[in-house]
Order: C-alpha cells, then sequence, then structure tokens
C-alpha cells in the first residue's frame, strides 16, 4: 500500500500545476481574503419559498399518461438573502428565467412513466474551482460535464445517470458510458420521496455546490390518500436543506487550496459553509396555524450531518425515512440527517406552548467528534405560529405502509464492504472501498430478484453515509471492533475481511439502530470503528417483484459515500446485475 502511495503520489505531482491553473481560472485563491461575514445578514428575515411544481405525466380524460419533459441546467444569478449580493448559481429549469435553486419539484404517479431530457446549457469553464488529481470527467474540446441522477429511483442502468455517462452542452462531448439523451423514470416503486442530483465522476461536490439538485416525489393515490396526512400546497412542504459560504461579492466561496496541497492542490476532505440554505433562502421563516404539517426534509449539503430539534421542545413523527414510508409513526425529538437523507415528518403546531419555533441544529463537523456548531449554523429556520386554533381534518394514522417483511434467512450470500481512508504527511489523500478506486474492475454481481447480507467495515474516523443505487436496504445491526488498530493493520495488507478473521474484531459494544431508521433506506450512516449489518434488496420492496426493466444492462449501478467530496475521490464501486 505504501508503494502505490507512493506512486499515485508521483503521478499527481505531474498534473499539479494544471490544478492550480485550473483554479486561478475559476476564481480561486485570490478572492479567499474577502469572504462574506454572516453575522452581517439577519436571519429568519424572508419566507420559506415555494419551489415550482413539474408534473411527470399527463391528465387526459382523467386518465394519468406518460409525459416527456425537458429541464435544462443553466447558468444565472440567485439571491440567496435579501443583504446578500446575487449569487452566479447553475440551475435546474425549464428556462432560464424560470430556473431555480433547489430546481423545480417534479411530481410522477406510480405507474405512469416520466421521461426527461436533461439539457446542458452551461458554459465552457466552471464558476468553482476543481481538481483535475481526483480524475474527474475532463472533455477534451470544454464544457462542463454533467449527468442526472435520481437518487432513490429504480431504474434501468441507461437511466440511473451513472458518473461515466456525462455529456456537456449540447451533447457536443459525452463520457465513456453515455447511452442516451432521455432518461426514463419508469415510476413503479413504492411511493416517497427522492431527489435529482448531478452525479458526474470527479464534479459532483461543485456541481452541487453550485446548484445542480432537486426534490422527486412520487405520489401513490389509492395507497397514500387513505392515511389522511397533512396534504395540499400549504401544508405538505419539501425543505431542502444545505450549507454555503459567501465571498463579499456574493459568489459561492470554496477553498482552492487543498488540504494537501503536493498531492492534490485544491481537493479538501469535506466543503462546510456556515449559512444553512433552505430552499435557496438563508434561514428563512414559516408562518404556520395550529395543526398538522408535513414536512419532507432532504439534507442535500455536500459533507454537513444535521441534528434537528426544535428549540421550543416540539416533537417530530416520523413517517418515513428516504424513498419508502415505515410501518408505522415514529416520535422522536430529534433527527440526526447525514448528507443525501431524507426525512419525512409531520409536526403538530397546536402542541407548541410558545408563538415561535427555530428549527436548529447541533451535529458536530466533521460528523461525529468535529467541531461545535456556531451561532449561524446552529439556526435552521424559524416557524411563526398563529394564535388562533383551527379546524384540522388531517391525521396521523397508527399504521401507514406495510411492506413485505425482510428475512435475513432469504440471503443468497454476505459481502464485506471495507471504507478506508489513506493519508500523505498526517492529512487524507484518497478513500477506497475494499481497497479499490472507482475504475477497478467491477467485483460485485449481485443476482435480480435477491436479497444479500453486507458487513459495512468502517475503518475510519469518519461516519460515511453509504448510499446503494438501485437496491434498498434494512440496518440489522452495528456493532464495535475491538483491537482496531490491528484489524486494521491487517486489512490494509490482505483486504479480506474473513482471512483477517473480522469475527474475532467485530464482538464490540452494539449500538441499537434508531426507531425511525428500522424501515428501507437507501442510505445509512457508517459508524467509525464499527461493522453495521444490512440486508440488501434487489427487487421492489412492496410487491418482491422482479424489476420491470433490463437491470443487466451496461453501464451497471454504483454505491457510494455520500459525503461528496469523499465520493469524488474514489469512495465509489461500481457493481453489475447479473440474472
Amino acid at each position: 500500500m505504501e508503494f502505490m502511495l507512493c506512486r499515485r503520489t508521483m503521478t499527481l505531482l505531474l498534473i499539479a500545476t494544471m490544478t492550480l491553473l485550473v483554479a486561478g481560472v475559476t476564481g480561486g485563491t485570490k478572492h479567499e481574503d474577502r469572504l462574506f461575514n454572516l453575522e452581517k445578514l439577519e436571519m429568519f428575515v424572508e419566507d420559506l419559498p415555494h419551489m415550482p411544481t413539474i408534473h411527470g405525466f399527463h391528465v387526459i380524460n382523467g386518465i394519468l399518461k406518460p409525459k416527456s419533459l425537458k429541464i435544462g441546467m443553466f447558468f444565472k444569478k440567485w439571491k440567496f438573502h435579501r443583504d446578500l449580493p446575487a449569487t452566479p448559481v447553475f440551475a435546474y429549469g425549464t428556462s432560464k428565467r424560470t430556473a431555480t435553486v433547489p430546481g423545480p419539484t417534479i411530481e410522477a404517479a406510480y405507474g405512469v412513466d416520466t421521461y426527461v431530457t436533461w439539457q446542458n446549457h452551461l458554459p465552457s469553464s466552471h464558476i468553482l474551482p476543481w481538481d483535475p488529481t481526483i480524475s474527474p470527467a475532463i472533455p477534451k474540446h470544454g464544457g462542463i460535464p454533467t449527468v442526472v441522477h435520481l437518487h432513490g429511483g429504480i431504474n434501468e442502468p441507461t437511466s440511473d445517470g451513472n458518473a461515466d455517462s456525462w455529456f456537456t452542452a449540447g451533447f457536443n462531448e459525452t463520457g465513456p458510458k453515455w447511452t442516451k439523451t432521455t432518461t426514463h423514470y419508469v415510476n413503479k416503486q413504492q411511493p416517497g420521496n427522492m431527489w435529482y442530483h448531478d452525479h458526474a465522476l470527479g464534479l459532483t461536490r461543485v456541481n452541487l455546490l453550485a446548484g445542480l439538485l432537486g426534490a422527486y416525489i412520487l405520489r401513490h393515490r389509492s395507497i397514500e390518500s387513505p392515511l389522511r396526512l397533512p396534504s395540499g400546497r400549504e401544508f405538505d412542504r419539501t425543505l431542502i436543506v444545505f450549507d454555503r459560504g459567501f465571498r463579499r461579492d456574493g459568489s459561492i466561496y470554496m477553498n482552492a487550496t487543498g488540504n494537501n496541497p503536493q498531492i492534490h492542490p485544491q481537493w479538501q476532505p469535506e466543503y462546510f459553509g456556515d449559512a444553512i440554505i433552505v430552499n435557496g433562502k438563508a434561514w428563512p421563516r414559516l408562518t404556520v396555524q395550529r395543526r398538522k404539517y408535513r414536512f419532507r426534509i432532504i439534507n442535500a449539503s455536500n459533507a454537513r450531518f444535521f441534528r434537528f430539534f426544535f428549540s421550543n421542545g416540539l416533537h417530530f413523527i416520523v413517517v418515513g425515512t428516504d424513498s419508502a414510508y415505515l410501518a408505522k409513526p415514529v416520535r422522536t425529538k430529534a433527527i440526526t440527517l447525514a448528507p443525501s437523507e431524507i426525512v419525512d415528518i409531520v409536526v403538530d403546531f397546536s402542541k407548541s406552548t410558545t408563538k415561535t419555533a427555530i428549527l436548529a441544529n447541533n451535529a458536530p463537523y466533521p460528523y461525529p467528534s468535529g467541531d461545535p456548531v456556531t451561532e449561524e449554523n446552529s439556526k435552521v429556520m424559524k416557524f411563526i405560529i398563529n394564535d388562533e386554533s383551527v379546524y384540522d381534518t388531517s391525521t396521523i394514522p397508527n399504521k401507514l405502509i406495510q411492506h413485505p417483511p425482510a428475512d435475513v434467512s432469504t440471503s443468497v450470500r454476505t459481502r464485506y464492504i471495507a471504507m478506508f481512508e489513506y493519508e500523505f504527511n498526517g492529512e487524507p489523500t484518497h478513500l477506497y472501498i475494499n481497497g479499490l478506486p472507482y475504475n477497478a474492475p467491477v467485483r460485485e454481481f449481485p443476482k435480480i430478484g435477491t436479497s444479500e447480507v453486507w458487513e459495512v467495515i468502517n475503518l475510519t474516523e469518519d461516519n460515511h453515509p453509504l448510499h446503494i443505487h438501485l437496491g434498498l436496504f434494512k440496518v440489522l445491526e452495528q456493532t464495535a471492533l475491538v483491537d482496531i488498530d490491528e484489524f486494521k493493520k491487517c486489512m490494509t495488507k490482505k483486504l479480506d475481511a474473513v482471512k483477517c478473521q473480522i469475527s474475532k474484531y467485530a464482538r464490540g459494544n452494539k449500538t441499537a439502530v434508531t426507531a425511525h431508521e428500522q424501515g428501507w433506506k437507501n442510505v445509512f450512516k457508517m459508524m467509525p470503528g464499527h461493522v453495521t449489518k444490512i440486508l440488501v434488496r434487489f427487487s421492489y420492496i412492496h410487491s418482491n417483484e422482479s424489476y420491470f426493466f433490463d437491470a443487466t444492462q451496461k453501464p451497471g449501478y454504483v454505491y457510494h459515500c455520500h459525503i461528496l467530496d469523499h465520493e469524488d475521490n474514489m469512495m465509489m464501486r461500481p457493481f453489475e446485475m447479473v440474472k
């Protein structure tokens, strides 16, 4: 491994000069001493925006029919706060004028196909510094590579947004695994919440930071309507939360100097900004009635975890996580949400003993053992609660949606997924899964219609949110490793959990899976120094049926850490489905 690192270091040093040039061209170091003082921004002065809604279906004579959409990516300016200069961003929309950050919310209907032609209208150079030493997509003729992944979507490989399926403006240049201009979302999975975002190789962190993200909701009226949860534009709101830093001119701040600049002149292991943005506004406010509201909360941050709680002690009633409903509601006073995780909650403001409530955050960054929150990043948004009582017909049922049970005895095999972080001079250089970079040959070939046990071994000091494309999973147990240094030494050498006798080390304290995280997930927080056992299902969880498409197609699927700075620096691996 030392030889591998030295060889990698020598190679990367050869293109360090190129990176410094890129950082300078894209607005890197020259403005880093001109950060905007966020203390000058008054919190809770702007209303929470409604993002535009696009329906992924036609209604013809009362019948839902498939629909084709054209959604573009545009360079424009966006006002994150009334007192902050307009910010250059990349935004999704049906036109440059209507494009927003986050992008429009796509609402799809169960069983009705949605086709989207994602169109790249971006300029030739990026608005943020990017690092060519982490093997990003680099077109030969200029332009910004993009590709859209529907996070949580169960779709054919050619519509999954593979990192190598990128394209530049006008499809002038395409990646090595690009297949077609129009993606097909079959919408035949369980109802729930998803989000779409850029997924271009090595550029995901900068493309999302620039604004390329939005919500996607799959509704199944006949199943969901009887639940009588809060509904309608006013009482059912999507909250897309992320953090950003800004320069005095309003532009997004991203450090253009790497933590290990002799290897990666620009890359840093995590991006954090102190301004907390909800639906495109910094620390917004929402006036609510004394009744129940539904909030679909998406953590779209690059690396920041949130531990949400209400300043006045109100409860969250969790009805779903990621892209699936729970079997029954779970009441809790705090929710920890990793990057890319989704939580679907109901809040009953009639229970409030105060006229206002702050949605707050106290998660350290990096999570779980980093810096404590500050005044700025500890506040998310403010709820102003009307005095008068109102009639509320919505309910919180005792039972939600029951999916077929997850049976470990049906597992056809066990896989070991080990997370590594490598250092040089005490600073991270890259992160691998099973000791392999993203572009190493495929080693995982799950069978369609089966379940597998994955034992995820986190040998790092960070919590890594693992996201699996296509498959959903249930978390079975979390076990601390003992004598971890000894085990890590063996794993670094042999890259084989069985040969390193994992059972000898995975016998520490067990941490119970939080009640609201015991449902079906597509992302989960892998605790540092632990083995997390999950049961992955490669079929529809609501029916146990096989997929309505050929999942064996190229380019296959991936699984990865959803801290974007880690994902972009090789903490991602491909897998291919077989029959």
